[in-house]
């Protein structure tokens, strides 16, 4: 199958011959949007920093029967230990020493990824994440920053709690110390359309980052955008109106940047809507067969500044 997008599993085989497979670690971490720094009740589209595979990880060795949650059946060295649960710089340096370091000496993990926010950074932690990568330069450490949107309205609305600036100054300082960045975008945030989705894009070529993972808005239940979804106040995208939106912001994307995720996954146990994104496979291939149809391979419609 002609590959239209710059794919992480394309991207794998490139770099390391294989697929590296992505464990999601819950640390026990928590997030200035929910313990009380900058609010209580996270941001309006959360229901929580964690997977549903995600794996209990306090620094202790991994085995494979630890990771069979995940459903990955790699071998040593081929997964990614994947910080995912809330914000995964939001807690003391030498914390995170220890738990950075227990995972980057583990044989199983090729590397880290690690979740976090932009507002969650500190000089001592800028400088844990330099030493880390010149002392174990045989792995890879990545940063992963939820911005989802470039829009300010939107970022109030969300209650992200933090502006561009912000977000700007953390991206300077990661590339400073050469760690790749993948930011997440949501596609289908209220009073957004197509132009807002294709700002955002614009912005993140601006600011270089190295991957990215756009989602879609899910709707689930217990939370802010949640309970506005049920009351009629805010509506779903369709299966179209989202594969023609990421169809198009593909096109207008860096082609160097690598795509780490198409559409999001919802806990069926709490999601309220779109029900259609449940079939993940079919989404993909309705992306795949709409810039076929319309002649885009990611980066076509790219403007470098």
């Amino acid at each position: 199958m002609e590959e239209r997008y710059n794919s992480f599993a394309g991207w794998c085989r490139r770099t390391y011959g294989r697929h590296l497979y992505r464990i999601a670690l819950d640390a026990g971490m928590t997030c200035p949007n929910r313990d009380g720094t900058l609010d209580s009740r996270g941001c309006a589209f959360c229901a929580g920093g964690s997977g549903d595979f995600a794996v209990s990880y306090t620094g202790a060795k991994l085995s494979h029967e630890d990771l069979k949650v995940s459903g990955a059946k790699g071998k040593e060295g081929d997964y990614i230990a994947y910080f995912q649960s809330y914000s995964n710089t939001y807690a003391e340096p030498e914390r995170l020493r220890a738990l950075y370091t227990a995972a980057l000496c583990d044989p199983l993990f090729a590397g880290l990824s690690i979740a976090t926010r932009p507002d969650c950074f500190s000089e001592e932690i800028y400088d844990l994440l330099a030493e880390l990568k010149n002392t174990y330069k045989e792995k890879f450490i990545w940063i992963e920053l939820g911005l989802q949107s470039a829009n300010e309205e939107s970022a109030v609305r969300m209650r992200r709690g933090y502006p561009l600036s912000v977000y700007e100054n953390c991206m300077s300082r990661l590339h400073a110390l050469q760690i790749p960045v993948i930011t997440h975008m949501i596609i289908g945030l209220p009073q957004e359309d197509i132009s807002d989705y294709l700002n955002t894009i614009h912005y993140l070529n601006e600011t270089g980052i190295s991957g990215i993972k756009i989602h879609l808005l899910h709707f689930l239940r217990g939370t802010d955008f949640g309970r506005e979804y049920e009351e009629g106040h805010i509506r779903e995208l369709s299966m179209e109106e989202y594969v023609q939106a990421v169809a198009l912001c593909l096109a207008h994307l860096d082609p160097d940047t690598v795509i780490h995720r198409l559409t999001g996954d919802g806990s069926g146990e709490i999601l309220l809507g779109p029900r259609w994104s449940r079939n993940k496979k079919q989404v993909l291939n309705a992306i795949r067969h709409e810039m076929k149809m319309k002649g885009y391979v990611q980066g076509c419609l790219y403007e470098q500044k």
